[in-house]
């Protein structure tokens, strides 16, 4: 049985206050204290970051563990255990026996173990003539009984910190999505607000946390996007409470405006130029003249003719008509730059890079909102589209639109000769020549 005595280590090793300190706490168990040895190795290894040994170092202990003949750890049963080295490395899966006493240094160091050194440094055990243990030499497993308290408490502190953290991320899971796809339909229904700052502050936050952030960058993480996520729903709830005030008069005002849905009096307002430049100057890429326009409505195009309307009329409700993304994107080839990864894939795609162009040059959101309402968020658009590829001719991008949008009020604009202008500039040197 154990003495109880304070031992000193063998060899070159030297005696710390901290070896001093185990050695006093192990004198100090209770007589009938006990613990069931593998549930306080199960709390070890929850507790393993806040008392700093690593699992390698848990699996030499659990080796240890294995050597005492009994599963509850009691002073009554002994708690010195005496493998050899060769022996812990067997059980250990094979570990190198320099690598096995590494580690049990660890062990030593981190207050789980006591060192009870024979004469020689050998680890044996004498036994009385009855069989039983009388003097042991080898490891001591003390420090674990009188430690077990501490050791259930600290693995209570990190399962309670992994489900905070678990808790902190899930609600940011949910935040990101909420903030995304809140800024998608906002974006997809025109809402008016500044949308692509939003989405970049949101990207800014996501993306400037660590790897392995610590559960304080989570919970400054959680905090700014709630906050963000607040501020969108504001604007949302804004924009909703004023659509549900105004919705019969816009109701009304629609149904006025396109109560003449035979109107012929559909016009291409010029491209704005410049200071200095004439409508009849081509640059390079072929300036649409009012000539063309005009030319363009009184010459309908082969397919619109197949089909019966001139390009651009306006559908039988009276509103613009759409046109296909596809020609729009041959018309506008400019606006691709601003997609997505360089793609426009759907109008989606489309009515986004429009928000980008529209705040590039200097459209503000209610002038944009105004032709989204006029002419629809498609049209608008493509209108952003023909601006950009035009921009070089504008002089006010923003007045502009207005005009552009006070003139399909009236029923005075329609899109297919503006396309139909720029398709032929944007055409090979080939096909216009034909």
């Amino acid at each position: 049985m154990e003495t109880g005595s304070i031992t000193t280590p063998f060899g070159r090793r030297s005696m710390t206050l901290g070896m001093l300190a185990s050695q006093v706490m192990a004198g100090e168990i209770k007589p009938d204290q006990s613990v069931d040895k593998w549930k306080l190795f199960r709390a070890l290894c929850e507790a393993k970051p806040l008392l700093g040994i690593s699992d390698r170092a848990l699996a030499v202990l659990n080796a240890l563990l294995s050597f005492y003949p009994k599963n509850e750890l009691a002073q009554e049963n002994g708690l010195i255990v005496f493998p050899s080295n060769i022996q812990l490395s067997l059980r250990t899966h094979g570990m190198a026996e320099q690598t096995v006493r590494r580690h049990l240094a660890a062990l030593v160091e981190a207050g789980l173990l006591l060192r009870k050194d024979s004469p020689n440094g050998k680890r044996y055990v004498r036994r009385d003539r009855a069989g039983e243990v009388n003097e042991a030499f080898g490891f001591s497993l003390a420090p674990l009984l009188a430690r077990a308290e501490e050791i259930e408490r600290l693995a209570a502190e990190v399962m309670a910190e992994r489900l905070h953290v678990q808790r902190l991320r899930e609600r940011i899971t949910l935040c990101r999505r909420d903030i995304a796809k809140l800024i998608e339909a906002a974006v997809e229904e025109d809402v008016q607000g500044d949308w692509q700052g939003l989405y970049l502050e949101f990207r800014d936050l996501v993306e400037g946390v660590p790897r392995s952030p610590t559960t304080a960058q989570l919970e400054l993480l959680l905090d700014e996007l709630t906050a963000l996520r607040a501020e969108i729903l504001k604007q949302l709830e804004m924009r909703m409470k004023s659509t549900k005030q105004r919705g019969n008069a816009d109701y009304i005002e629609r149904h006025i405006q396109n109560s003449n849905p035979e109107s012929t009096t559909e016009l291409e307002p010029s491209f704005e130029t410049k200071q200095g430049a004439t409508p009849e100057q081509d640059n390079g890429r072929g300036a649409v003249t009012m000539e063309e326009g005009r030319g363009e409505i009184a010459h309908p195009s082969r397919q619109e003719e197949r089909q019966g309307r001139r390009p651009g009329a306006r559908d039988d409700a009276g509103g613009l008509k759409s046109f296909p993304l596809g020609l729009v994107l041959q018309a506008c080839p400019e606006i691709l730059a601003y997609g997505a990864n360089g793609e426009i894939r759907n109008w989606r795609d489309l009515m986004t890079a429009a928000v980008t162009v529209r705040s590039m040059l200097g459209v503000s959101p209610s002038a944009y909102e105004e032709a989204a309402n006029a002419m629809g968020p498609e049209n608008a658009a493509t209108v952003m589209a023909c601006i950009l590829e035009r921009g070089g001719h504008i002089n006010s991008a923003g007045g502009y639109l207005r005009d552009l949008t006070r003139r399909s009020e009236k029923g005075e604009f329609a899109i297919g000769p503006m396309l139909m202008a720029l398709l032929r500039a944007n055409a090979p040197a080939g096909r216009k020549a034909g």
